[in-house]
């Protein structure tokens, strides 16, 4: 399955600096997806699957950092808002299974919406009573990812030298690219900041339509899960100046209690949550028009790990 390769590069990538959990939906223990890192990681880690809620514990226990992907993808038509009903449960259940099994753990959430999983993710912790702000994440990676690369080519850039910090959410709107902020520094017409601005917004979007219902954008975020675990992991050993960005509890916007910006990453999690820097208007006025939709996803993941669907 092409989903498969998400947990795959990820794994690919860590050392044995801690206990890891990729938390998938694997369809059977033995998949080759499986067998494939079973053959190839030896050295450098073990690997188990899991399968079903009963080998949840086996799956988590002494675990330092739990990934999770797991839920349905977006097929063309879909915002990842309406991904919501099923991927909402995903993520309660196994957060809540987290916080029974390894209490202490980094969470670092992929399913989407990531503007209203995380918000549940952080009731499910507070409500068994291990919730640490510094060890919950969203993964926005991929929209930095995206930024890079979109600005590098429009620019002639070296990719490897860009870096285009993106804060907001994880969806749409609320995907706010800081272009102003690029490093090296560049100079963007408007139509120019206008088009990238809105690529960057809609590259998920674009990734579903293509695939025209097969999934959505499985290999570049498994490469944008990669490097965000790799960078936990850095700044868990110790590594100084690990910074990514990432959809937090934050105070950085008043009234919006979790928000995406460049965080450094430390042994706890969250070492620090760097303020915003000087935007220019057309980014000011896009976060101005974007926090409205954002502010409601949050309460709407809030609202749903307070008062959860009963199960039939």
């Amino acid at each position: 399955r092409h989903h498969s390769f998400a947990a795959l590069a990820l794994t690919q990538l860590l050392t044995a600096a801690a206990s890891v959990a990729v938390l998938h939906r694997l369809r059977q223990k033995h998949s080759a997806y499986y067998l494939v890192l079973r053959h190839t990681t030896y050295l450098y880690l073990q690997v188990s699957a899991h399968v079903g809620d009963a080998e949840l514990e086996a799956c988590l226990k002494g675990c330092e950092l739990v990934v999770i992907p797991a839920g349905v993808p977006r097929k063309p038509g879909m915002t990842r808002d309406d991904l919501f009903n099923i991927n909402a449960g995903i993520v309660m259940n196994l957060v809540g299974a987290v916080a029974k099994h390894c209490p202490n753990a980094i969470v670092e959430i992929i399913s989407n919406p990531v503007n209203s999983t995380v918000p549940i993710a952080s009731e499910v912790l507070k409500a068994a009573g291990v919730y640490d702000p510094r060890k919950l994440l969203g993964v926005t990676t991929l929209d930095v990812v995206r930024a890079n690369t979109f600005v590098a080519a429009a620019k002639g850039l070296d990719l490897k030298e860009v870096d285009v910090p993106v804060i907001g959410g994880h969806a749409g709107a609320t995907i706010l690219p800081l272009l102003s902020q690029t490093v090296p520094s560049v100079s963007f017409s408007d139509a120019e900041r206008k088009a990238l601005t809105q690529r960057i917004q809609e590259a998920g979007t674009e990734v579903v339509e293509a695939k025209a219902g097969a999934g959505s954008a499985t290999l570049s975020m498994a490469y944008a899960a990669a490097r965000m675990a790799e960078s936990t992991l850095l700044g868990m050993q110790g590594e100084p100046n690990m910074y990514e960005c990432a959809f937090v509890q934050s105070d950085v916007v008043p009234g919006c209690p979790f928000f995406s910006s460049r965080v450094q990453l430390g042994p706890e999690g969250v070492a620090k949550v760097n303020g915003l820097s000087s935007m220019n208007d057309f980014e000011k006025a896009a976060m101005e028009a974007m926090l409205p939709e954002l502010k409601t996803q949050i309460e709407k993941g809030l609202a749903f790990a307070k008062n959860p669907p009963k199960k039939a």
